[in-house]
C-alpha cells in the first residue's frame, strides 16, 4: 500500500473507533430518532457536496430511486436507530465488536439469498465470530438487564446494515456513483426518522450541552462523512477485501476507548470473546 493508502486505511479505523463514545453520549434527553434526524440532515448536503466535487450526477431517474430509499431504511434509519438504543446500559465498544461481525454475516446472507452452500471456511468463521460476541456479552449479562436486549438490537441493526450492503453492492454493479447514492440514502434516512419521529410524539430539540452538540458534530462530520469517504476512497484503491482488514483493528480501540472513558473491566472470558471475533474477522477476508 502507498502512504496515501496507509492514511486513508487509518483514517477508517480511527472514524470508526472513536464513533461509539460519541454515540452514547447522544442519548439521554434526546430522542435517538432525533438525534439521528439531526445527523443525516446536516450529513447530506456534505454527501452531495463530495459528490459534486467528484464529479458524480446528482439527479436520476425516479425508478433509480427505490434504491436510494432501501439505504436509507437499512442503513441510515433502521441500523443506526437500533444501535443507538443498543448502547443504552452498556459500554459503548460492546455494540462496536458486533457491528464488526457485518462482514460475516455479508457472506452468509449472499450465500442463503443466492441459494448457495456457505463454504467451510466462512461458516467456521461465522461460528468462531459468533462465539467471541457471546464471550464478550457473557459478563455483561450476569449483572446488567440491559445487555440481552442490547445483544438483541445489535443483531437486527448489523441485519440491517448487512441488508443495506446488499443494496448499495447492486447499485454500484449497475454503476450508480456511491457518494451520490449514500447522499440520497441520508437524504431518505432523515425523512423516516422525521416521519417515526412525528408518529411516536418525539420533541424536535436539540440539548444545549458542549458534549451533545460536540458528539453530535463528531458522529456527523467525521463519522458520517470523512470517514465513510475514506472508506469509499479505500476500496477503490485496494480492494474490498484489504480494506475490510479495519474491522479486524477498530473493535480493538472502541473497546480501549470504553475502557478509558467508561471504566470497562477487562477479564479472561471478555478477552478470548475479542480474540475469537478477531479471529473470525481474519478468517472470513483471508476466505474470499
Amino acid at each position: 500500500m502507498t502512504p496515501f493508502d496507509l492514511l486513508l486505511y487509518a483514517g477508517v479505523v480511527f472514524g470508526w473507533s472513536t464513533s461509539w463514545l460519541p454515540l452514547k453520549w447522544q442519548l439521554g434527553v434526546v430522542a435517538p430518532e432525533i438525534s439521528l434526524f439531526w445527523r443525516f440532515l446536516m450529513a447530506a448536503p456534505m454527501m452531495f457536496l463530495l459528490a459534486y466535487i467528484a464529479g458524480q450526477p446528482l439527479r436520476f431517474h425516479w425508478r433509480l430511486h427505490w434504491r436510494f430509499a432501501a439505504l436509507g431504511l437499512f442503513i441510515f434509519s433502521g441500523n443506526f436507530t437500533l444501535f443507538y438504543h443498543a448502547a443504552n446500559g452498556v459500554a459503548s465498544g460492546l455494540p462496536a465488536v458486533v457491528f464488526s461481525t457485518a462482514s460475516l454475516v455479508n457472506v452468509l446472507m449472499t450465500a442463503v439469498l443466492g441459494r448457495q452452500r456457505p463454504a467451510p471456511l466462512h461458516l467456521l468463521a461465522a461460528i468462531v465470530g459468533i462465539s467471541g460476541v457471546a464471550l464478550l456479552y457473557w459478563p455483561e449479562l450476569q449483572v446488567s438487564d440491559a445487555a440481552l436486549p442490547s445483544l438483541i438490537l445489535c443483531l437486527i441493526g448489523t441485519l440491517f446494515f448487512c441488508s443495506g450492503n446488499m443494496v448499495s453492492a447492486d447499485s454500484q454493479r449497475q454503476a450508480i456513483p456511491v457518494f451520490a447514492s449514500a447522499a440520497w440514502g441520508m437524504v431518505y434516512g432523515a425523512c423516516y426518522l422525521g416521519l417515526g419521529s412525528l408518529v411516536m410524539g418525539n420533541e424536535f430539540i436539540i440539548e444545549q450541552t458542549p458534549r451533545y452538540v460536540g458528539s453530535l458534530l463528531w458522529l456527523t462530520i467525521i463519522s458520517s462523512v470523512l470517514t465513510f469517504s475514506c472508506y469509499l476512497l479505500l476500496i477503490g484503491r485496494i480492494g474490498a477485501s484489504r480494506a475490510g482488514y479495519a474491522t479486524v483493528i477498530f473493535p480493538v480501540f472502541a473497546l480501549l476507548i470504553s475502557t478509558v472513558f467508561e471504566n470497562y473491566q477487562w477479564g479472561v472470558v471478555g478477552v478470548i470473546g475479542l480474540g475469537l471475533v478477531v479471529s473470525g474477522n481474519l478468517i472470513m477476508i483471508r476466505a474470499r
